[in-house]
């Protein structure tokens, strides 16, 4: 079966950091999927790019691609088709999904896999996730996976993301495990200079203030690095730094008052070894 002209490469980011163990391991993954399935499962703080590496990884990789909100899903089946009525009579219409999987080197991403209406809507998942990678629909026949096809799972967890639940356990042991952190300082600097334009001074300013908060669990806020780029884009276009943290964090301005009051008087710095990070583009 060829490529889906609904399938394609994506774009690819040309400001994306991860680890470079993380890029070593995804490049085992990808000569590992030459030789048998592979899934994986990216975890992480909100915002920190779990969607964002399994796009440049498709685009690193030259890989078709395809999103699927599990999310959205009622019912076991409804990845694959459903029953429509049209003149008065029904009609089985086939979706994206069953082309995906049976395109060779697909990468599909299984959107917020924790979050289905439904358990029993995972349940289809389980046949093409296993080293069969295949699954009967009496409407489709035997829908085998192709070749080099692989699945990446992203979720959230914590009590704070409502709608989530805890990812069956025989589910998960299908998948290797990558787990995103919130960039370093100098990385995620070097971020917000690229892609907002802000000064060296002014994205020190925003994550002095960003990673105080992260740091603190009293304040019990999480800000991802998508805020973080939010008010780094309205201070490059003339907002100041209490402006850009009450819009770019939806805060009222007696409570971001109170922040900055707290980040001021923190004065306990504890020197940790940092990791190394490189960006994740393809090398000459």
């Amino acid at each position: 079966m060829g490529v889906s002209k609904q399938l394609k490469v994506p774009r690819p980011d040309p400001n994306f950091f991860i680890l470079d163990e993380h890029k070593d391991n995804l490049d085992r993954f990808e000569r590992m999927s030459e030789k048998h399935p592979v899934n994986i499962l990216t975890t992480g703080n909100q915002g920190c790019g779990k969607s964002s590496l399994v796009r440049q990884f498709a685009y690193i990789y030259q890989r078709p691609f395809a999103t699927f909100q599990i999310g959205l899903l009622l019912e076991s089946g409804q990845l694959f088709g459903q029953q429509r009525l049209k003149a008065g009579e029904t009609f089985y219409q086939e979706f994206l999904f069953p082309k995906a999987i049976q395109t060779p080197g697909c990468i599909i991403h299984l959107e917020e896999i924790n979050r289905s209406e439904s358990p029993h809507a995972l349940n289809e998942l389980f046949s093409v996730l296993s080293e069969d990678r295949s699954i009967w629909i009496d409407e489709l026949g035997l829908v085998e996976v192709a070749t080099r096809v692989m699945f990446f799972a992203t979720m959230n967890e914590g009590d704070e993301f409502t709608g989530t639940e805890d990812m069956d356990a025989a589910l998960k042991d299908r998948f290797y495990h990558i787990h995103l952190e919130y960039l370093p300082h100098e990385v995620e600097k070097e971020v917000l200079i690229r892609k907002t334009g802000v000064d060296e001074t002014e994205a020190d300013h925003i994550l002095k203030v960003v990673n105080s908060i992260r740091g603190n669990d009293q304040l019990g806020m999480s800000i991802s690095i998508r805020h973080s780029l939010m008010i780094a884009e309205l201070i490059s276009l003339g907002a100041s730094l209490r402006e850009a943290m009450i819009y770019g964090l939806q805060l009222s301005r007696d409570t971001l008052e109170s922040i900055l009051l707290s980040v001021h008087v923190e004065t306990k710095e504890i020197e940790v070894k940092e990791d190394q990070y490189v960006l994740f583009m393809p090398t000459d």
